[in-house]
């Protein structure tokens, strides 16, 4: 196996850990860079997906299919073209009705050092990841737009795919064109921000509770109070609509966070365990192992 086989197929493992089966098993079939894949799938009966989060940020164009995507306790019905925005860390799932069409999509994971690498190289300041702040959600293309995305992504994912002088530097190219034409739509308003369907409010205020209050106590009884809603309401609500129960949620919050530290920041990481909220350093420990599928220790070795 040559070194470049070699490297590529080392990094398809490093994501193969981050992914539940269904997704393992599709990346299989796409381009992989170390900072980004790129690829198209399409299924005549696509298996149900659950809940779930990766450590990269997601885009997907929606091509066709009956399919509903739930994006942290939010709901949206697809239509074709649709834009689907997923940070790192946002937990979410595709639901599939079945009426005997086939579902199509062009996926883009994307890690999120790759994004703030390239956006460091830009003397203007510009983010290429702007288009994942202020949170996940579905964007539909405008009749008015200047830059047919779909256009560019099809062609990104056809390079990807392809063989010629240079291919790998030139779907790198057309890659960073790509993520510069969203940003450029989002910034002239070609991108319509879709509300979503079904989205409790008192669920989105808990969300924002957790994010704004990791590092401190985030027991049921404190987030319930907090909220002011019952915990056993909470619990059976909460559940429901993002597919974790609150103690779930909450660890899988803190251990990105973790991982994200432990990959720019040089402090012990017993330190960055109690930064993270986590109060036990044997449970965080257990749970980063479990997640990460190596020590806290050996994932910043690698990175």
């Amino acid at each position: 196996m040559s070194d470049e086989k070699s490297r590529r197929a080392a990094t398809d493992r490093a994501y193969a850990a981050y992914l539940g089966t269904y997704e393992t098993s599709s990346m299989k079939k796409g381009y992989l860079h170390t900072g980004y894949r790129v690829f198209r799938l399409q299924e005549s009966a696509p298996r149900p997906v659950s809940f779930h989060y990766h450590d990269f940020h997601k885009i997907i164009l929606f091509l066709n299919g009956n399919v509903d995507y739930i994006i942290e306790g939010r709901t949206w019905h697809l239509e074709p073209h649709d834009l689907i925005f997923v940070p790192a860390g946002a937990i979410h799932r595709p639901v599939f009705h079945w009426d005997g069409s086939t579902y199509s999509r062009i996926v883009i994971y994307v890690s999120p050092d790759f994004l703030a690498h390239w956006s460091a190289e830009d003397k203007s300041g510009a983010d290429l990841s702007r288009c994942f702040v202020g949170g996940s959600g579905v964007r539909h293309q405008t009749a008015e737009r200047s830059h047919d995305l779909l256009f560019h992504m099809d062609k990104l994912e056809r390079t990807a795919h392809a063989e010629g002088f240079a291919n790998d530097l030139y779907t790198q190219i057309l890659f960073i064109e790509f993520l510069i034409l969203i940003n450029r739509s989002l910034e002239g308003h070609e991108l319509e921000d879709l509300q979503a369907e079904n989205s409790d409010e008192k669920i989105q205020q808990v969300l924002a509770y957790i994010s704004d209050h990791l590092t401190e106590d985030l027991s049921v009884e404190t987030i319930a109070r907090e909220n002011f809603l019952s915990a056993s309401y909470l619990m059976h609500k909460f559940k429901a609509d993002t597919g974790y129960t609150l103690h779930q949620y909450v660890q899988s919050k803190r251990l990105i966070a973790a991982a994200d530290l432990l990959s720019k920041d040089n402090s012990p990481t017993t330190t960055i365990s109690l930064s993270c909220g986590f109060k036990d350093y044997s449970t965080f420990c257990r749970a980063f192992r479990k997640r990460y599928h190596c020590t806290p220790q050996q994932w910043r070795e690698r990175k």
